[in-house]
């Protein structure tokens, strides 16, 4: 059974959601507007400011769908009224990151720098040049764009050089002794 499916989400003030028949769901806040297209066998109800998801069926994919989906609305409610985050930290000598314009410039060891464009709808901020900070209001987005950044240099086990989350332990290896 989905316990998380079965949680209600508590619509805050200033938050418009509409569902149009094909459970394609639009939310509306103060950062901005999301939409995302549910699967039609849901069923959602608003009701005195808190929306409920639930399942026609009890077979597998309808309660699989179940919590997935209220997770996907919960995730825009967020996004619109608070935003979502996410800080990576660069680690070794000589590798940093600098903000040119609307490009993230990476600087990691590599024969020549590495451009990234920003990408629509998300905010990244370069306060240090050894940390990152990637905002915006879509969490797949944010998430994604984090990930594509840490792919450049994954951090290594042994000095654990290269470009991780902020809250990432790094499980570290003891390397070989010479005789």
């Amino acid at each position: 059974m989905s316990r998380i499916g079965l949680k209600p989400i508590n619509l805050p003030s200033g938050v418009e959601i509409k569902i149009d028949e094909k459970n394609f769901v639009e939310v509306k806040g103060p950062k901005g507007q999301l939409s995302e297209q549910i699967s039609p066998d849901m069923e959602i109800k608003i009701e005195d400011g808190v929306l409920n998801v639930a399942r026609p069926s009890e077979n597998k994919k309808h309660k699989s769908l179940h919590g997935l989906s209220r997770t996907l609305i919960s995730n825009m409610v967020v996004g619109v009224t608070e935003g979502y985050t996410k800080t990576l930290d660069i680690v070794g000598t000589g590798y940093r990151a600098a903000k040119n314009g609307n490009k993230l410039v990476l600087t990691l060891g590599y024969s020549h720098p590495i451009e990234l464009e920003d990408p629509a709808g998300l905010e990244v901020e370069v306060p240090a040049p050894n940390k990152i900070i990637v905002k915006g209001i879509n969490k797949q987005l944010v998430g994604n764009y984090a990930a594509k950044i840490r792919d450049f240099r994954k951090p290594e086990p042994y000095k654990g050089k290269g470009i991780k989350y902020s809250d990432e332990v790094i499980r570290r290896k003891v390397g070989k002794t010479g005789k």
